[in-house]
């Protein structure tokens, strides 16, 4: 049977695009063109493919580091698709090698489950003093040890994301990780804009959760920050109105010389589709006053799920919403060499988001149906 829908916003292409209708047929999209004067069996205000997260701790009660196994997997990647996200990257956290290990087979176990799209390892090869609410005991520099579990997921085919502070790391090592095809990312770093531009040049191609756990701007110390803004290197934001002051994110946004190479992340904890507290490192964390902290009253990861951060970004940040959409859909992506989910000819319809007029999420298209 075929479905004619009628979006006031489509995103196609790169563009929103107005007056556009989407013909579906058995659940997938035939065309998208001019609506003219048919008659659309739907109206929707926004259609999008579903938001693809690089950074994903948690979610739906559950924390990869403490559950690193398919099931878990599972879990969180169901808590952010009930909410518009459509692929991630599950993250694991600076924790015990052993830990990395068992997080390195889950993803290899459920790479073919729908929406799994890589693994993100976040430390533990990080700077000690920019480690934030990472555990010192297990921080330590690159080695082996790593290497070795690298080269398991590549031979896997798994798409690797490793952020580590590159002024810590051998380069020789650095080396080898990206000769695997591993996107390597700056953060939880206190590299010199000198350190970190060498690291741009020695295969380091992003740089993760910009401003946060990383040296402040300074007019004469700029640092990885100012590095990162000023490189063509793809860069992440959290778009929470917390890690990132609206106004820092939209200085960053006009000085990049690619500003197209900026993405969001939600670096969601447990408590995003779950419960408003966990623990972590056998610590309470809990969501107070819409902030994720510890409890000194540090922050301890993020609660916003992605297109929540779409919202916020434009509505709050000020960033016009044709951005903000290409932040949380193909930018992510392209950083990770994955290939762009479009609403095109074959495209599922229960991979296309549906937003409502205050850009929530409505649902998936197909359900709408």
């Amino acid at each position: 049977m075929d479905l004619l829908i009628a979006p006031g916003l489509t995103w196609v292409r790169g563009a929103l695009r107005e007056g556009l209708g989407v013909r579906l047929r058995d659940g997938r999209v035939v065309s998208a063109g001019p609506l003219g004067s048919a008659t659309p069996d739907l109206r929707v205000h926004l259609l999008m493919p579903g938001a693809t997260d690089l950074q994903v701790n948690g979610g739906g009660g559950v924390l990869f580091n403490a559950d690193p196994s398919p099931g878990g997997i599972a879990a969180i990647r169901a808590a952010h698709h009930g909410l518009g996200t459509h692929a991630i990257l599950p993250t694991v956290i600076t924790d015990a090698p052993d830990v990395m290990e068992a997080a390195a087979e889950a993803v290899i176990a459920a790479r073919e489950a729908p929406g799994i799209a890589g693994i993100h390892i976040e430390g533990p090869h990080i700077a000690p003093e920019r480690r934030g609410t990472h555990d010192a005991r297990h921080v330590r520099p690159l080695d082996e040890r790593t290497l070795a579990v690298l080269s398991r997921l590549r031979a896997a085919g798994v798409p690797v994301l490793l952020t580590l502070a590159p002024e810590r790391a051998d380069p020789a090592l650095l080396a080898r990780a990206a000769a695997l095809g591993v996107v390597l990312s700056a953060g939880h770093s206190s590299a010199t804009a000198e350190e970190a531009q060498a690291a741009f040049d020695r295969g380091v191609t992003m740089v993760t959760h910009l401003f946060n756990a990383m040296p402040p701007l300074h007019h004469r110390d700029p640092g990885l920050a100012a590095a990162a803004i000023l490189s063509d290197a793809w860069v992440g934001l959290i778009p929470d109105g917390i890690h990132v002051d609206w106004a820092m994110l939209r200085l960053a946004l006009a000085a990049r010389p690619r500003p197209d190479r900026c993405f969001i992340v939600s670096d969601a904890m447990p408590t995003v589709g779950g419960p408003d507290a966990f623990t972590l490192y056998g610590r309470r964390i809990e969501v107070r006053d819409r902030r994720l902290v510890n409890a000194e009253g540090a922050l301890a990861g993020a609660h916003v799920d992605m297109l929540t951060g779409v919202a916020r970004l434009h509505r709050q940040g000020g960033v016009p919403l044709e951005s903000c959409i290409a932040m949380a859909t193909d930018a992510p992506r392209a950083a990770m060499g994955l290939p762009p989910l479009e609403i095109a000819p074959g495209t599922p319809a229960g991979s296309l988001a549906v937003l409502d007029e205050a850009l929530g999420f409505a649902g998936w298209l197909d359900r709408l149906l």
